[in-house]
C-alpha cells in the first residue's frame, strides 16, 4: 500500500517541525526543506505526491518556486500555506493548479481533509496496515461480545487458540485469511464484515 510522500518547503523551522510531527504520526512519509532554493534538488532525488509550500520565504518567493516546480513536475499536488493571503497569490496559485490554499494558522483537521482528498484523487491508499488490524480486531471483539461469546467459546468454534484470538482482537497479530474465514463463520457474518469501512 503506498503511503503519501510529502515534501514540506518552509523557511520557518518551527512550522516544518510541527508539520513533520503531526504528518509523520498520521503515517505519511515527510521530508522538510528549510531552504527553498534546495526544493527542486529534493524533488529530483525522491518521488513526492504532495508539496506543502510556504509563500513568504526569504531566499525565494513561494510563487516563483511554484512556477519552477510546475515546469519540473506537473503532477505533484501542491498545497499553498500562507500567513499572508492575497488575491494576487490566490490567483497565481489557481493558475498553477494548486490543490489547496491554506491560511496560517491552520487546523490539523483541515490539513487532514485536504490530504485525504488529494490521496483519493491520485488513487492512493492512505490507511496504514496497523489501522486495518485495529479495525478488524475491534470489529471481531464487538461482534463476539454482541453474541455473548467468550474467547474460549470462540476458540472451540474456530479451532484457533485463545492466545491467537486475543492477539487478533488487540491488533497484535496479523490474522491470516484462513483465520478470518473461521472467525467470520463462527460469528455468522461475511468475512468482509470484519473489515468495516476498509
Amino acid at each position: 500500500m503506498p503511503s503519501l510522500s510529502i515534501l514540506v518547503v518552509d523557511d520557518d523551522k518551527d512550522v516544518c517541525e510541527y508539520l513533520q510531527d503531526f504528518l509523520t504520526t498520521d503515517g505519511y512519509a515527510v521530508t522538510c526543506v528549510n531552504d527553498p532554493t534546495q526544493a527542486l534538488d529534493a524533488m529530483r532525488t525522491s518521488e513526492y505526491h504532495v508539496c506543502i509550500l510556504d509563500l513568504m520565504m526569504s531566499k525565494l518567493s513561494g510563487i516563483d518556486l511554484l512556477g519552477q516546480i510546475r515546469r519540473t513536475d506537473d503532477d505533484i499536488a501542491i498545497i499553498i500555506l500562507t500567513g499572508y493571503p492575497s488575491l494576487e497569490t490566490a490567483t497565481a496559485s489557481i493558475e498553477h493548479d494548486v490543490s489547496a490554499y491554506i491560511r496560517k494558522p491552520f487546523s490539523i483537521d483541515e490539513f487532514r481533509e485536504v490530504l485525504t482528498r488529494i490521496a483519493k484523487k491520485k488513487g492512493l491508499v492512505l490507511r496504514r496496515e496497523d489501522e486495518l488490524h485495529l479495525t478488524i480486531g475491534r470489529n471481531i471483539r464487538e461482534l463476539r461480545k454482541a453474541r455473548g461469546l467468550t474467547l474460549k467459546q470462540m476458540s472451540r468454534r474456530t479451532q484457533l487458540s485463545v492466545s491467537l484470538l486475543s492477539q487478533i482482537e488487540r491488533a497484535e497479530s496479523s490474522a491470516s485469511v484462513s483465520s478470518l474465514f473461521k472467525v467470520a463463520t463462527a460469528l455468522d457474518v461475511r468475512i468482509t464484515d470484519l473489515f468495516g469501512d476498509f
